[in-house]
């Protein structure tokens, strides 16, 4: 097992401490220790079922643990509503992108800045920068996307919040190779113009490419945590993520 210790003087945006969430009777996180420093790419990794969007969840309000801790910029933010985790600077990508199908882009960006009593101008300009497809689809019925087009609208909606954490749920979800590696260019430049990003994401060797660090989860228990580069040259997390033989 390979871990490591964030440095000491990393200052921590996001921690999780022995986190515990169940479904009823079924328990699916035990105990999860997580923590994302100020400028990072963090990913978790782990198999369907694993416990990642669980754990997005939990964080995000949408989600209330049965133990444990979230802290936020060293608050605890565990229990409280989906609303009051978004004002305090926290956006959300969910699985599944999400968008409202019937409203046109502009409104669902405007959505995501429900908390500003102006929609904020350089937010909206900042996310069509990002998206130049959006500004020209702004008027278009969001069901009528694309699937990578409505995923970029999924973060720009969560982006319009003005977030200092931004959760991404498998971005890259039945997406074609060339907007995947579109969008994780996007996701590096998100993380570059001083965005912390928690990445959630099925195809690990791109996640592992663009992260710093990464968390293994299995069966809702965080088994290894490393450097992304020593997880990218790692046996057993290329023969479980990466379809490559152990050696």
């Amino acid at each position: 097992m390979t871990s490591e210790a964030p440095s000491s003087s990393s200052t921590a945006v996001l921690e999780l401490r022995g986190l515990h969430v169940s479904y009823g009777a079924i328990e699916a996180l035990k105990g999860v220790d997580l923590v994302v420093n100020e400028g990072e790419v963090v990913t978790l990794l782990g198999a369907n079922g694993a416990g990642k969007t669980t754990t997005l969840q939990a964080i995000s309000g949408l989600l209330k643990p049965r133990a444990g801790e979230i802290r936020f910029h060293g608050e605890r933010v565990d229990g409280i509503p989906p609303h009051e985790v978004v004002a305090l600077g926290i956006g959300h990508a969910p699985e599944g992108r999400r968008v409202f199908p019937l409203m046109s882009v502009l409104e669902n960006l405007r959505m995501g800045a429900y908390r500003f009593r102006r929609v904020p101008r350089e937010e909206l300009d900042r996310v069509f920068g990002l998206f130049p497809v959006l500004a020209q689809r702004r008027n278009q019925e969001a069901g009528t996307l694309s699937g990578g087009e409505q995923q970029m609208l999924a973060i720009g909606r969560a982006l319009m919040g003005r977030p200092n954490l931004l959760l991404l749920d498998e971005p890259s979800m039945g997406l074609a190779p060339l907007i995947v590696s579109q969008i994780f260019d996007i996701i590096q430049e998100i993380n570059q113009q001083g965005t912390t990003v928690l990445l959630v994401e099925q195809n690990a060797a791109q996640a592992l490419k663009l992260a710093a660090r990464g968390y293994v989860l299995e069966t809702g228990t965080i088994v290894m945590s490393a450097p992304a580069r020593e997880l990218l040259s790692n046996p057993r997390v290329r023969a479980a993520y990466l379809g490559e033989g152990a050696e």
